[in-house]
Parts: C-alpha cells; structure tokens; sequence
C-alpha cells in the first residue's frame, strides 16, 4: 500500500502530463515514467512475471520503438492543426464521450465475487497461473491486445518511410560532380585533409597546421569554429607567460642563467653496456 501512494499520485501527473506537453519527445518521456512505476506495483503486489514484461516489452521495447519514430519524423516538426476531415474534433470529442459513458455504465453493473488473495492466486505458482488465465478465460483479449501492437508496429514503419523523389547517387555520380564543383569553384577534390601534428598529439581533434601556425579551415569541424574553441600556434606561444606563471616554471632562475637547455630533435643512442656510446 505504501508503494502505491506513493507512485500514483506521480503516474496521475505523469499521465495528465503525457496529455497537455507541446513536445513528443516530453510525452514519450513522462510515457516511461508511467510504465515503470506501473511496474514496480507489479512488484510490490508479488506478480514478477508482468514486472519483468512490463519493463523488458513495453518500457524498453515499445517506447523506444516511440523515440525511434520521433527520430526519424522529427522532434521539431510541429503537427498541423488544420483538419483534413471537416468536423473530426467534434466527432473525436462525442466518441470519447460515448465511450466514456459505456466504460462508466459496464463497470457499474459488474458483479465481483469474493476476493482471492495473491496467495491463493499464485498458488500453483506466478507465471503457470497466469498462463492459465491468458490462454484460456482472457485468450481473445490476448490476441487482440497482439494484433493491436502488430498493427502499431506497422503503422510506425508506414509513418517514417519516405518515398524518394531523386534516384540515389552512386560513386560514380559523385566522382563527376566533384569533378565538375573543381572545374566550376575551384572545390577541392579530395577530401578534408588528415589532422597535423602539433606537439607530442596526432588526434582527430587536432587540426592540420599551415606553414604559419594557424589551423587550417578544411580541417577545423564548422561546431568546434562557432564555440571558438580553436587556437592556433601563434594566438598559443602569446599566452607563453601566463603558462609559465601557472606551471612555476621560471626561465632565469639557476646557477648559469637558468636557460632551458635547447630542444634537441634527434634522440641519443642507447648505452650497450660495453662502453661504446
């Protein structure tokens, strides 16, 4: 009892949430919050058979078949709000009614008899008595609550497939045009140059370096130019001192001046052990 205070008051908001968001992907989101809550009851009322299919199907598989969709027809794309039946908000809206009144007036004249507690439930165990419940008193809704999910499926594999207009590019379709883009703009041919060397790092995230230090703009991705996050070696070797100052390395401390010794680029043959440099 104490779970359930506690997670329906919250699967109420989320579901009221899921109804009034202006964002799918917020509705998907507040979906999930729905169903594991849903299955924790599960839990809680010693039934582990729809916990684990309530997380393992429809949280994880079914909800992330919505995100899948949401990705594909676009999170950004606004619904249009022009009715393409005339008058199928006030249909939509007296269908509900209806439908709310006959769920009203069947579950009022519905009959219970005496309760059965989950032990007596889960007497010959969990899942072999539910079993017994889905294929035998409960095997029409059963299949019919499969065949909707089928034909949910399939509804979101016509929704994002999108006819193509143009016929696709092949390779040598795009040989030619680069070829031509060369000819026209002077576009370069190959492609995006490999990152330089700059230091001891050769990493996709360093950029290739011109005879003068800066980074080349072909190489440079086009979000790391608009956060500014790209310095060149000139624009670096200004800020020399301050990285100096940060690291305690003082340049002119020391009994002969403290110069650094220069770099060296070649390397010192190791030592054989004969005496032999």
């Amino acid at each position: 009892m104490v779970a359930f205070w506690i997670l329906a008051p919250i699967m109420v908001i989320a579901a009221l949430g899921i109804l009034f968001v202006r964002k799918a992907v917020h509705a998907a989101l507040l979906l999930a919050v729905v169903m594991i809550s849903l299955a924790i009851l599960y839990a809680a009322l010693d039934a582990p058979f729809l916990f684990a299919v309530q997380i393992i199907v429809y949280t994880g598989a079914i909800l992330m078949l919505f995100l899948f969709v949401l990705m594909l027809v676009g999170v950004d794309a606004s619904d249009s709000v022009v009715e393409t039946i005339r008058g199928q908000r006030a249909l939509s809206i007296g269908a509900g009614i209806v439908l709310g009144a006959g769920l009203v007036v069947g579950l009022g004249q519905i009959s219970l008899g005496t309760a059965v507690g989950l032990d007596d439930a889960n007497a010959p165990g969990n899942i072999q008595a539910l079993a017994d419940i889905l294929f035998s008193r409960y095997v029409f809704a059963f299949e019919t609550t499969s065949a909707l999910l089928i034909t949910a499926a399939v509804g979101a594999m016509v929704l994002a497939h999108r006819e193509r207009l143009t016929p696709k590019a092949r390779q040598p379709e795009l040989a030619a045009q680069r070829v031509k883009d060369y000819a026209e703009s002077g576009k370069h041919l190959g492609p995006l140059p490999p990152p330089g060397v700059y230091a001891r790092h050769n990493a996709v995230d360093t950029p290739a370096l011109l005879p003068d230090g800066t980074a080349a703009p072909s190489s440079v991705s086009r979000v790391l130019a608009a956060r500014g996050t790209i310095r060149s070696a000139p624009a670096t070797a200004d800020a020399i001192d301050a990285i100096e100052k940060q690291i305690g390395w003082a340049p002119h401390a020391g009994g002969s001046g403290g110069a650094a010794p220069p770099a060296s680029t070649t390397e010192e043959a190791p030592a054989t052990g004969d005496g032999t440099p």
